[in-house]
């Protein structure tokens, strides 16, 4: 089965059975759910003519009004894996030549990028029109691990993993920052493989700063065990049905005591 008939298979599937009212504001692309639940709550919602529950759940044959407007129907859900170069702006903006907008308009269906890398970085972006999926990868309360490969400028200590272990603070301005404690390793003299579980402005930069090294190229190579693989800069491919079943299974760490 191919990427597209994942992506139509899970669109048929959320439009022929009932779901819940909040889940399927979002599905249309709207807004999220937690924004749907806003809108059902100040009695912006009507289904079939009627005021809106948060209980209520509804089928493609509903009819959905938000502050007076038809919803729009659900559209096949698309789930693509780009390989964003360094120059492009993850910021959508249609009127920058370096915006990842020139991509998006690209492609079949009008998707946005989950999360965001920095300009001066590459690597594994992933793309879709699913706001929950969306939602899912990037709430920290998930904890999913992302991986990198990082180029410095000089060669790189053995002990430098411990740095990472503990939890390196820097700052920016008057402002001052913790990162949580990491995993880090030496892949070669000057190559380092970073293992996040979170996304603070440009981290990965700054802890490298706050050691003493610079960084020369910073690749994201890996989000959960879907990976980059050897997806050339500047191309994109809908993920397969082993990545997507790889995604949507990632959990939420179980609470500490």
């Amino acid at each position: 089965m191919s990427g597209n008939d994942v992506n139509l298979m899970t669109a048929q599937q959320s439009t022929a059975e009932p779901i819940r009212l909040a889940k399927r504001l979002a599905q249309s692309g709207l807004c999220s759910r937690k924004e749907a639940s806003r809108l059902i709550s100040a009695g912006q919602v009507t289904v079939n003519g009627q005021l809106a529950s948060h209980i209520m759940t509804v089928s493609a044959e509903d009819h959905i009004e938000v502050a007076g407007k038809t919803l729009a129907a659900v559209k096949a859900l698309a789930y693509w894996l780009y390989h964003k170069p360094v120059g492009i702006d993850c910021n959508n903006k249609p009127a920058d030549p370096a915006s990842i907008a020139q991509l998006l308009k690209q492609l079949p269906e009008r998707v946005f990028a989950v999360g965001r890398l920095d300009k001066d970085s590459r690597g594994m972006l992933l793309l879709t029109n699913d706001g929950a999926f969306a939602q899912r990868l990037l709430h920290p309360s998930y904890a999913h691990q992302k991986r990198y490969r990082v180029t410095l400028d000089k060669p790189i200590p053995a002990e430098i993993s411990q740095a990472f272990r503990a939890g390196i603070q820097w700052q920016v301005g008057p402002h001052h920052y913790q990162a949580k404690p990491c995993t880090a390793h030496r892949v070669g003299e000057r190559e380092l493989e970073i293992t996040l579980t979170e996304g603070q402005h440009r981290q990965i930069r700054y802890m490298c700063r706050a050691l003493g090294f610079q960084v020369l190229d910073l690749c994201r190579i890996a989000i959960g065990s879907v990976t980059l693989g050897e997806l050339a800069a500047g191309d994109y491919r809908p993920l397969t049905t082993a990545e997507l079943t790889q995604l949507f299974v990632l959990q939420a760490p179980e609470p500490t005591a």
